[in-house]
């Protein structure tokens, strides 16, 4: 039973995301938090403690607001017609392998691009041979982008290392014939791959994730999460060493197979849950989509603006780059291009295998 003085602030953030701003469970724990710590005297106090921790763009402030006055000033919140789909896409983690309900009936997905929810689905096909992913497997783990870590090695670095030097000066009766050097240990940078499985990709789902697969196994820090009306978390299903069982774990968690296309909303999904935001900082983002984004492109000019702050270096591998002298064609892709560093060629593991070896070894635009 939860105590009275808590239903609004646990209706609240159900109330944003009815309205589609990002209000993910962290944010509510925090706002919580932030308003016990304020020690609030006035209704204003909460309404600042709401806006620090959901943080709601200039344009939808005064949206913001009336929720805000709605649920606090003891309102009636209206809710969502029946059968009509949240603004907002779930965000999932498939880290305890609660697998997705089957669909009641099946039906064929289309190419089109569309905003609407269909739930669900889908048998990955791992028996694929693909030399390229094995040579890929090999390749990856001293061509991916490495960077410094704050550990220290022994070796010839420009660093002096006191600790080696004052032992040899214990050898040598106080005498320093050398002074010792370190160096920072180098690391594999984190890769984040974010995948698209709506209608518009299903030619290319399984060979993306099979990709994905190989790409975890071979990294040290591989996350996978899938775009379409959710946003799903497949890192630990991929991190099975069998393919065919890592694969049917992640059909199993991922409900929107080849459905909609809410690249925006997901990315805003993902950027909104502090933990998974976390994945991006320093990494390389790699996206895997075409890019067909259905609606204006608002939404995922700003979360793109975000993620490129967050990331170390942002490509973006589409089946549709295929062709020699490839432009975005499309008004999002257009708006976020300046956003991204490398536009590559994603129709089969084989390109993305030579793109991600290419971008990794070469310097940062």
């Amino acid at each position: 039973m939860i105590a009275r003085p808590l239903a609004p602030f646990l209706a609240f953030p159900a109330a944003l995301r009815q309205a589609g701003f990002a209000a993910a469970p962290e944010q509510t724990e925090s706002f919580i938090a932030a308003t016990g710590l304020l020690g609030p005297r006035a209704l204003v106090d909460i309404r600042h403690a709401a806006h620090a921790i959901f943080g709601p763009g200039p344009g939808r402030q005064a949206e913001f607001d009336r929720i805000f006055d709605t649920v606090f000033l003891g309102r009636a919140f209206a809710a969502p017609a029946e059968g009509t789909p949240e603004d907002l896409p779930q965000a999932y983690d498939g880290a305890e392998f609660d697998l997705m309900p089957e669909a009641e009936e099946e039906e064929p997905s289309g190419a089109d691009t569309t905003r609407a929810e269909r739930l669900t689905q889908r048998m990955l096909d791992g028996a694929s041979d693909d030399t390229a992913l094995r040579a890929f497997a090999r390749a990856a783990p001293d061509a991916l982008p490495r960077r410094n870590s704050r550990r220290m090695q022994g070796s010839k670095g420009r660093l002096p290392d006191p600790v080696r030097a004052f032992r040899e000066m214990l050898r040598h009766d106080g005498e320093v014939t050398r002074l010792p050097t370190r160096r920072r240990r180098a690391r594999q940078r984190r890769v984040l791959l974010l995948i698209d499985i709506s209608g518009s990709m299903k030619a290319g789902t399984d060979g993306a994730l099979r990709f994905a697969h190989t790409l975890m196994q071979a990294g040290e820090r591989v996350e996978a999460f899938t775009l379409g009306t959710r946003l799903t978390r497949v890192s630990r299903a991929l991190r099975h060493r069998n393919r065919d069982q890592a694969l049917t774990l992640a059909s199993g968690l991922v409900a929107d197979w080849d459905g909609g296309t809410r690249l925006g909303d997901s990315l805003a999904a993902f950027l909104a849950v502090p933990r998974f935001a976390a994945f991006a900082r320093g990494a390389l983002v790699v996206i895997l989509s075409d890019g067909l984004e259905r609606g204006g492109p608002e939404t995922l000019v700003a979360a793109m603006a975000r993620l490129r702050g967050l990331a170390w270096s942002v490509m973006w591998l589409s089946p549709l780059a295929a062709e020699q002298g490839y432009r975005p064609e499309t008004t999002a892709l257009q708006a976020i291009a300046p956003m991204i560093d490398r536009f590559g060629d994603g129709q089969n593991p084989a390109a993305l295998a030579r793109e991600v070896l290419a971008f990794s070894s070469g310097a940062r635009p």
